[in-house]
This record gives C-alpha cells, sequence and structure tokens, in this order.
C-alpha cells in the first residue's frame, strides 16, 4: 500500500475478507452480482462496520427498512448513498461500480460516448457520472512534493494556426492564455505529481501555488522563465535554458514533468478531444490520481476511489456558469 493513501490502509482488511482484490472487470462483475452485494461493500468501506451519520456524526443511529438509517438528533434518514458521488442517482450500483473501474483502468480515461455504450445509460448521464467521479480525485489525494521536484507549465487547448482565419486569436503566441489554458506542474522525482489550472503564468501566481505543494529548502528545477526568478528565496533552485537549445544540463532537466504533460494532452486529444477550460481541472486531477497510483493494481485504484466518494456534486452546481 502506498503512505499517501493513508485512510485506504485502515480497510485493507474489509479488502481482504471480502476478496476486494479484483484483477479484471470480469471478477468485479462476478463478486457484484447484485445491488445488495454493491451496498453491502460499500457500507463497510465508508462506515468500517459503525454506522455514522452524515448529518450529525455524533448522534445514534436506527437501522430501518431497505438499507436505510435514521439520524436520531437531526431525525433526517439516510443510505450510503447519501453524501457520496451517488447522491440523487437513480444509476444501480451495479452500472456505478463498471463506470469507476473503466474511469480508473484505462490509462488515459475513457469518453463519456464510450462509457454509455458500455453500460447502457445516456451519453449526458455518462458524462454527469464520469464529472462526480473526477470531482473526488481532487478533494483528498495532495501532496507535499520534496528532495528533488521538477516544476513547469504547459497550455492546454488548440493551436492558434490550426484555426480558420476568422477564428484566429491575435497576439496569442508563446505564454499567452487567450485561447489556451495554463496548467502548472510540480513532479518529485520517482515520486507524485502536482497539477493546477492557473490563470496565467506570471510570479504572482505561480509562487504560491509551488509553496503550497513543495516543501521549503527542496532542490527544484525548471527553464528560464522569467516567473522562476524568486524560486531560490525558498529553494535550491537550477534551470536549463531552453530558449538556447539547453535542454539537460546533469541533473538539471524537466524531462519528468514534460513526460506527465506528453500524457495529459494525449488523454485531451486522444480521448476527450476538447475540454472546456472550466472543467479542465477535474480531468488533470483524474490523470494526476491515475499517475500517482500508477504501481497499484486496478483492483487497488478502484478501491482508493471508493474509499473517497464523500464528495458529493449536483448537476447544477456542475454545469453553472
Amino acid at each position: 500500500m502506498h503512505e499517501k493513501f493513508g485512510k485506504f490502509k485502515k480497510y485493507s482488511y474489509i479488502i481482504y475478507m471480502f476478496n476486494g482484490n479484483f484483477k479484471s472487470i470480469i471478477e468485479l462483475i462476478e463478486r457484484f452480482p447484485t445491488e445488495q452485494s454493491c451496498i453491502d461493500y460499500l457500507e463497510l468501506m465508508r462506515w468500517d462496520g459503525k454506522i455514522i451519520s452524515p448529518f450529525d456524526e455524533n448522534s445514534k443511529v436506527y437501522k430501518c427498512k431497505k438499507n436505510r438509517y435514521k439520524c436520531k438528533n437531526t431525525g433526517k434518514y439516510f443510505n450510503v448513498r447519501t453524501g457520496t458521488l451517488f447522491s440523487d442517482s437513480k444509476v444501480k450500483f451495479k452500472k456505478w461500480f463498471m463506470a469507476i473501474w473503466l474511469c480508473t483502468s484505462r490509462k488515459k480515461g475513457i469518453a463519456s460516448l464510450q462509457l454509455a455504450k458500455d453500460i447502457n445509460v445516456t451519453q449526458k448521464t455518462a458524462w454527469f457520472m464520469l464529472q462526480r467521479i473526477r470531482n473526488c480525485y481532487g478533494q483528498e489525494f495532495n501532496h507535499h512534493l520534496s528532495v528533488e521536484v521538477e516544476i513547469d507549465e504547459t497550455y492546454i487547448g488548440g493551436k492558434n494556426k490550426n484555426r480558420h482565419s476568422k477564428k484566429k486569436v491575435p497576439n496569442s503566441q508563446g505564454r499567452s492564455s487567450k485561447d489556451k489554458t495554463p496548467v502548472l506542474g510540480m513532479i518529485q522525482r520517482g515520486g507524485n505529481v502536482s497539477a493546477k489550472v492557473v490563470e496565467n503564468v506570471q510570479s504572482a501566481t505561480l509562487i504560491p501555488q509551488i509553496q503550497k505543494a513543495v516543501a521549503s529548502g527542496t532542490t527544484v528545477y525548471t527553464d528560464e522563465w522569467r516567473a522562476y526568478g524568486s524560486l531560490y528565496k525558498h529553494y535550491d533552485h537550477s534551470y536549463v535554458k531552453h530558449n538556447s537549445g539547453e535542454y539537460v544540463s546533469g541533473k538539471i532537466h524537466t524531462n519528468s514533468i514534460e513526460g506527465f504533460w506528453s500524457l495529459l494532452k494525449r488523454s485531451v486529444m486522444g480521448t476527450y478531444h476538447f475540454v472546456s477550460r472550466k472543467h479542465l481541472q477535474k480531468y488533470v486531477d483524474e490523470l494526476t490520481f491515475k499517475f500517482n497510483t500508477r504501481q497499484d493494481s486496478d483492483g487497488v485504484r478502484f478501491n482508493n476511489a471508493l474509499v473517497n466518494i464523500e464528495h458529493e456534486l449536483k448537476y447544477k452546481t456542475l454545469i453553472k456558469k
């Protein structure tokens, strides 16, 4: 088990007792043939055998019929869906489990149109399900990076040169964010990556984000972009001069984070084709989660996702401008 998923470790015995180390989607389907089997597994994963009210964690809870519970202090009823990514969803758990498996096991993700065909729901429903799953990725799995960290930024969006002459965006060359969305990435060599969609790539924007993710005193490597000029105040900072054709100077390079950018762009262009600026962070969180669990099996990654389901997302909130 990875230490970064400490919350998951406490459920390891549940996974073992319930044969939760699935090796394929066939094993997943065989393990959960009914809705009740899914509910039983989720209740153990979420509550560890002791039901806790989502309305008042100190309240006594009464068990009712049809997998429902009642919070004594508030008088409200709830079930395992309440306050999770499954809230108010009419989609059966068997389909949800398959959606989570497909979303977490495919390296470059799965398009909503393909998921809709795989689990027999509408494309709109599949898109909402995927966005709910992605919403859980960025809620808890944040990592403090140290030792040796590479820092770089990239841009997601169509290339101006490929646009029709009437749709070209003037003065959008270089690090302009007029027609593209910048993303800041930081990766600990041999370890985790942290990535954040940012408004621009100016020092006032990048430095605070770096300080949140990277421990002070860490050795950091960047390119010569002037926004990184003040990193020496907090870190042991070295850089390569990409504009001069220098990409590697001993240990100084940004090849690792650029490899992550390659995965992100192949995912966006090859699987999703288009990602709006509004929802881009969710897609970045999805790839970050998969990258940081790259040494785990598909079954372990599936269970890691189930551990972090207590993040509700309403459709109105999702589409709100």
